[in-house]
């Protein structure tokens, strides 16, 4: 649903926004100008109406009208959770569209490729008290498959347990640090119920968050849907100007599913995590460090983690 925020509307009253959180669409707020705040409550995305994006966002919504709906009732309760349940009520709604329709169709128009590329995907060296990871899939730009996973789950699990460690600091080979998710392994799993259990059995999200030790991430090229989501956990993010940041789940038919809806919200809030993931559209560096996505942004960043 589309609502034009005009400046002279009144504020809506604070029961209609608990009401909206359980609305079954996507409100999408048009502005002209200033927005009375009130209205921020009860809209799902926010753009002004000479935005770019308000066209991509209208065409996504279009033609992904259930991962859409499925992200904003999500977003709309993450303030309320911790970011346990938020980790479990992101999982469990990934789960279900990977059973969906839209999922399937995208599945259907982009078979998965029957290569695999061999040898291991993460490289741990001790530099006095810092662990330094780095991811080692460079061909791939670094997608974060399942071998990736399990074994950043147990290098940080090593590093919680180690005394001798006092912070971590992680980038990645190659043209970019991290640009996703492994596409030929999604919906790979036999069935969305036992793909939720290992998605929270093995979370890299759960293990950055719980490793009470400062984290450091280096962002290079592009850093898309998980590459961005895991990063925005961590206590630092440095970006090299090439980065480029974005959360292209919904035009697969899902909604970010390594922690994206819990870490980029607590990072930029709630509708500037909507706009990127509803747009699907990418920002530089400069924009993910005015947003507070990004820390610092240092050039040369890529050549700390060349092979």
């Amino acid at each position: 649903m589309r609502v034009q925020l005009d400046g002279g509307l009144d504020p809506p009253d604070a029961n209609d926004a608990i009401r909206r959180t359980s609305l079954p669409f996507v409100v999408v707020g048009v502005a002209r100008g200033a927005v009375v705040p009130g209205w921020l409550d009860l809209c799902d995305v926010v753009l002004s109406e000479d935005d770019p994006a308000l066209e991509r966002v209208e065409e996504n919504l279009a033609a992904q009208p259930v991962a859409a709906t499925t992200l904003a009732l999500l977003l709309r309760g993450t303030e309320r959770r911790s970011v346990a349940d938020g980790l479990v009520a992101e999982s469990a709604a990934y789960s279900v569209l990977q059973s969906g329709p839209e999922f399937a169709a995208w599945r259907a128009a982009h078979p998965p490729r029957s290569g695999r590329d061999e040898g291991p995907r993460l490289r741990s060296e001790r530099r006095a008290g810092t662990l330094v990871l780095t991811l080692t899939r460079p061909a791939r730009l670094n997608a974060l498959d399942a071998q990736m996973r399990d074994e950043l789950v147990d290098a940080l699990a090593l590093a919680a347990a180690d005394p001798g460690v006092t912070g971590i600091e992680w980038g990645g080979e190659g043209r970019a640090f991290c640009a996703g998710g492994d596409l030929d392994e999604f919906g790979t799993r036999p069935d969305p119920a036992s793909a939720h259990v290992l998605r929270l059995q093995r979370s890299v999200a759960r293990a950055l968050v719980q490793l009470d030790k400062p984290i450091v991430t280096y962002l290079h090229g592009p850093c898309m849907g998980s590459g961005i989501e895991l990063a925005a956990f961590t206590t630092t993010v440095i970006a090299d100007p090439d980065t480029q940041i974005a959360l292209p789940e919904i035009g697969l038919g899902l909604v970010p599913g390594a922690g994206g809806t819990v870490s980029l919200t607590r990072r930029i809030g709630r509708l500037r995590t909507a706009w990127l993931a509803f747009s699907a559209a990418t920002i530089d560096a400069t924009t993910g460090q005015d947003w507070g996505l990004v820390d610092r942004i240092e050039s040369g960043t890529d050549r700390l983690w060349s092979g």
